[in-house]
């Protein structure tokens, strides 16, 4: 199942996805946020499929937002495939490296990426998204930690490298949290759709020109091992949004220039979809 949020920012429609059309959610739930995966929302919009109670939704001309609403948390996680460490000059890490980004990054697929005054090193970087269908904490397992995912998104982890590392102050998240920084989307996928989240390909381009091409079989720490550990750390909420980490081929590498006001990103995984934006200046 496909789930989507359609309209302008903060009066978006949750809308489904099927083969026989799309739908409009809004007699069934009212977001899809964290009430709606507390509160038993997939098991409510299958059941309304199935009664053939919805009514069709045409999206044509409608901005795409981003498929949840208002996270509570966005965890993301560092250098988590072995050639993106290697490009950015740092062995593998050993545990999962963690940092954050203000849900007020998170804007839609399709909607521009703003560029900070004075930013000279903005990077992209297509990664998995997980969103969490369940409260927990300190879970033992990874099958456990499977359980917990209610589904999975494109998520794009912008970042400007000079924030990141020159005014770091020996953290990343300077160069994660400037609005708009977080595109997601077009539509989440629930977890029981995606057979295995570590074989997915995903790629990203600028101007049409390929960067980034890998597959999740390469993240150093899987899914299922990223979930598990971070709720040692912190208790996961229904709607918490994780990062997964990119693959090699971003601007840090030095082989690709940094994006520039007018460049245009292109990010997809396997089964998930494609996402599009425009860089213009803030």
């Amino acid at each position: 199942m496909k789930l989507m949020r359609v309209g302008a920012p903060g009066s978006e429609i949750p809308v489904v996805e099927t083969d026989s059309g799309r739908y409009d959610l809004s007699s069934v739930v009212d977001d899809i946020d964290a009430a709606f995966w507390r509160d038993g929302g997939v098991r409510r919009v299958r059941d309304a499929l199935a009664a053939e109670a919805l009514p069709a939704m045409d999206v044509e001309g409608l901005r795409i937002g981003p498929p949840i609403a208002r996270p509570g948390a966005v965890l993301c996680i560092g250098q988590n495939y072995a050639a993106h460490a290697a490009e950015s000059g740092d062995a593998p890490p050993s545990v999962p490296i963690l940092f954050h980004k203000h849900p007020n990054t998170v804007v839609g697929p399709f909607d521009d990426v703003l560029m900070p005054p004075g930013a000279l090193a903005m990077d992209w970087e297509v990664e998995l998204g997980v969103v969490i269908g369940q409260r927990c904490s300190y879970l033992t397992t990874q099958e456990e930690a499977l359980a917990a995912i209610g589904g999975y998104v494109v998520s794009n982890d912008v970042s400007e490298r000079d924030y990141q590392i020159r005014d770091s102050g020996g953290q990343w998240s300077k160069g994660k949290n400037a609005p708009t920084f977080n595109p997601l989307g077009p539509y989440l996928v629930t977890a029981d759709e995606v057979a295995d989240p570590q074989q997915l390909q995903l790629s990203s381009r600028v101007n049409g020109e390929a960067r980034q091409d890998s597959n999740t079989a390469d993240m150093i720490f899987s899914v299922a091992e990223i979930v598990r550990h971070l709720s040692q750390y912190v208790a996961l909420d229904p709607g918490d949004l994780i990062n997964t980490g990119t693959p090699q081929g971003v601007a840090l590498s030095g082989r690709f220039p940094y994006l520039a006001i007018g460049d245009r990103m292109e990010l997809s995984i396997e089964g998930l979809g494609t996402q599009r934006q425009a860089i213009r200046p803030s």
